[in-house]
């Protein structure tokens, strides 16, 4: 069972929208430090936004997997294939998410760790609006 801030949309639109303004946050930093050329500083903004992803926006996700939607989809069978779309776009997150790491641990902060963050920010902010499309039905 979901809990029950992730069953109304106003409460799980406020969850969403915090998460992604302090994802966008982190992003502004480490543009700014990378401008400046300050790469351990944004190294450092990198990690804490790797942990950012991890326990804020995934963990978030993982639960709705595991209680809202399947929840959705027992009481609203025809929502199936939004759902699979909503888990895809977690699915691609985490593997976003994965990759930064590897870079991270690899090749240190470059230019493409932060487009990758950019792109999970856009990708969020889309799985949002649509995760919270299909709500209200519930």
């Amino acid at each position: 069972m979901s809990g029950q801030a992730l069953k109304h949309v106003d409460s799980h639109s406020a969850i969403h929208e915090a998460a992604l303004n302090e994802a966008r946050e982190l992003n502004d930093i480490m543009s700014k430090l990378l401008r400046s050329n300050q790469k351990d500083k944004a190294m450092e903004v990198a990690l804490v936004a790797v942990e950012h992803w991890e326990t804020r926006t995934l963990r978030h996700a993982d639960a709705e997997e595991e209680g809202l939607y399947k929840e959705l989809v027992e009481e609203s069978p025809e929502l199936r294939d939004d759902i699979l779309s909503l888990t895809r776009d977690h699915d691609m997150m985490r593997f976003l998410v994965k990759e930064v790491k590897e870079m991270l641990e690899k090749d240190g902060f470059i230019k493409e760790v932060l487009e990758k963050f950019h792109t999970l920010v856009h990708i969020d902010a889309f799985h949002n609006i649509e995760e919270e499309r299909i709500l209200p039905h519930y």
